[in-house]
């Protein structure tokens, strides 16, 4: 049976009823504007989990091609907004709580709530992993990841490219005969089409999370 063709305003009407469904998103002060399948947030939220809650929330809506997360953040009016060393201890707290990341070698600087991160890691996951942990804490209205991810052991390129081809065959939700994997001095390129947002997610993930890899470009579509 051929599937129904949906409108941008079929499309508009799900992604804001989504919002609003959301309890971590005020979408009172969120804008949707949908364009041949591409969806455009813009407005403000107050904090990055509903920054993130309101991308999601809307790739999740069925005949949704990309997502433009245009929203910015404001601390709610009336809060009182944690000092900028407040900001800084909290962060240093929170890593010093992760076992596996060494912030040693991490620099940490705010200003207006905007957080910048320098200084090096020894895993792409842990780069990804600081920016996460950073978003949960309150006050955070931005974040420059400036880290530079430096191994322990160098890797051959060849070893990384199987490594990521063989996790993604492990792989229920990708298909890794449609994704291409190139691998030099250790930047990731993958490129190809996948079935999904969630497998797009996935192979993304695949490859930061794979040891040796510096840096990943996914130049992935879905179709």
């Amino acid at each position: 049976m051929a599937v129904a063709t949906r409108t941008n305003e079929d499309i508009k009407k799900d992604v804001v009823d989504q919002l609003y469904w959301d309890s971590r998103v005020d979408a009172s002060n969120v804008r949707v504007t949908v364009a041949d399948g591409v969806v455009t947030l813009s407005g403000t939220v107050p904090a990055y989990p509903a920054y993130t809650a309101a991308e999601n929330d809307a790739w999740s809506i069925s005949g949704v091609r990309c997502v433009r997360n245009d929203l910015t953040l404001k601390y709610p009016a009336g809060a009182a907004m944690p000092s900028d060393a407040r900001i800084i201890a909290n962060i240093h707290n929170l890593l010093f709580q992760q076992p596996d990341i060494d912030s040693t070698d991490i620099d940490i600087t705010v200003e207006d709530g905007r957080v910048v991160f320098r200084g090096s890691v020894d895993a792409l996951s842990k780069k990804v992993r600081v920016e996460e942990l950073t978003m949960g804490v309150s006050g955070v209205l931005g974040i420059i990841n400036e880290l530079v991810v430096v191994p322990t052991n160098q890797i051959a390129d060849k070893a990384v490219a199987e490594a990521i081809e063989a996790a993604l065959e492990r792989r229920y939700n990708v298909d890794e005969d449609t994704i291409n994997v190139t691998v030099e001095n250790g930047r990731v390129t993958l490129a190809g089409t996948v079935d999904s947002r969630d497998a797009f997610l996935a192979a993304q993930r695949t490859a930061e999370n794979t040891l040796g890899v510096l840096a990943v470009d996914n130049e992935l579509s879905i179709r």
